[in-house]
């Protein structure tokens, strides 16, 4: 039975003048699940209203004709959009590679892109295809930016404990020596069906929500380096940048919190603190 009645209990601050965003991934089903989530993300927003939505690909299952995208995304996600919630799509493997030119994913004809919302640069990049175009791209725009927080968001994880597909090596050892080196903080992917938070990698915190409207039950295998994981519903989450500090709340189709906790900007050495790297509210 699905809590849809309870108020929406929140764990993020609400500061003043923060950035506010919601995650999708693997969303566009068309199906129950995939509008009951939406429901969620619309009662949550009238309490936390946040300004976009960043999707991990795989945005339109099937047919992607003008019936399609209405009943994978128009419709399900209309309270949002008529709020002028604007969503920030990335390509997945399921996408057909036109759907950059679909006004409302606001990807403006590119595979790859990126835009400043305040404090924090979002850099939205093409997993499926890591040309050297891109490559170059992301070097001077990472090179180039002066943001405080920089977040980038694609469909393949670089690291995943889920038995279908899993970490993508080839893809980590491309892009994760950039992400050190620019000073990336946090990393979104999708393409697994459940939720995970990796163990922070060099310093960067990946996190995993492919499960939004796709579910592969209990496909994550226990590992060490998973501090949180979800596989037997859908989820979305909900982030927060205030400052030096980076809330996140990942919400389950029955509006229950399933992860909650904080990204600090910088690594805290161990010697100056007993709580180095994060406020883990749920281990």
């Amino acid at each position: 039975m699905l809590a849809q009645d309870a108020a929406p209990e929140l764990t993020l601050p609400l500061t003043p003048k923060s950035v506010r965003f919601a995650v999708i991934g693997d969303f566009g089903t068309g199906g129950r699940e995939q509008y009951e989530v939406a429901r969620q993300m619309a009662r949550f927003h009238e309490k936390f209203p946040y300004d976009f939505v960043l999707t991990m690909g795989d945005n339109l299952y099937g047919g992607e004709s003008t019936a399609d995208f209405k009943r994978k995304f128009e419709d399900p996600y209309k309270p949002l959009l008529d709020a002028g919630v604007k969503f920030f799509a990335v390509l997945g493997n399921h996408d057909n590679p036109n759907q950059r030119f679909y006004k409302p994913f606001n990807m403006n004809g590119k595979r790859y892109y990126d835009f400043r919302r305040g404090d924090a640069e979002f850099f939205a990049l093409d997993s499926n295809y890591m040309d050297p175009e891109q490559i170059g791209w992301l070097k001077k725009e990472l090179s180039g930016s002066d943001a405080k927080w920089k977040i980038c968001y694609f469909h393949h994880p670089l690291y995943s404990h889920a038995k279908m597909h899993g970490s993508d090596t080839d893809l980590r050892k491309t892009l994760e020596p950039l992400f050190q080196q620019y000073g990336v903080r946090v990393v979104l992917s999708g393409h697994e069906h459940v939720y995970e938070r990796v163990k922070p990698q060099h310093g960067i915190y990946y996190f995993v929500l492919g499960n939004s409207g796709e579910l592969r039950f209990h496909d994550l295998r226990p590992s060490p380096d998973t501090v949180k994981g979800f596989d037997t519903d859908r989820t979305f989450a909900l982030f927060e940048i205030a400052g030096d500090q980076l809330y996140f709340q990942v919400i389950s189709r029955a509006g229950a919190t399933v992860d909650s906790g904080m990204v600090p900007l910088l690594l805290i050495e161990k010697s100056r603190s007993a709580n180095p790297l994060a406020l883990e509210h749920n281990q």
